[in-house]
Formats: structure tokens, C-alpha cells, sequence
């Protein structure tokens, strides 16, 4: 489950914390209990970014299916 900070990170934010992750996990020197803690936050950052990145497809698909049925009636 998502917390409401997470819910408030912009996609960026949530993109480049998410890397940060990943380059810990990579470069190892990291406990297991550690290793776990980092995969859990990954799996939660991808969340955020997937939910960012399904949104701006919804937006983009709607704008897209707008200038289509202007087209088809004749408007612009």
C-alpha cells in the first residue's frame, strides 16, 4: 500500500528516487534486511511512477480522441 507521501511525489521525484534504489541495490555492501527494505521502496516507487505515467496516457489518449471526433463532425 502507497503512502500518502508517495501519493504526493511528482513522477520525477519518484523516477529519480527509484534509481537512487536500483544504484544501492547494484552496487551491493548492503545488509539483507537493508537489500529488502531498498527492494520494497523500489517496488512502491514504481507504483507512483506507473500510476503518473497511466495518467498522462489517459490524458493523452482523451485529447486525442477529442481531436478525432472534431475532425470527423468538421470542427476544429
Amino acid at each position: 500500500m502507497t503512502s500518502k507521501v508517495d501519493e504526493a511525489l511528482g513522477y520525477e521525484q519518484a523516477r529519480d528516487e527509484l534509481i537512487e534504489v536500483v544504484r544501492r541495490l547494484e552496487a551491493g555492501g548492503t545488509t539483507l534486511e537493508e537489500s529488502l527494505a531498498l527492494w520494497e521502496r523500489g517496488e512502491e516507487l514504481a507504483k507512483v511512477c506507473r500510476r503518473w505515467l497511466d495518467g498522462a496516457r489517459a490524458r493523452l489518449d482523451a485529447a486525442l480522441a477529442e481531436e478525432e471526433a472534431a475532425e470527423e463532425t468538421g470542427g476544429e
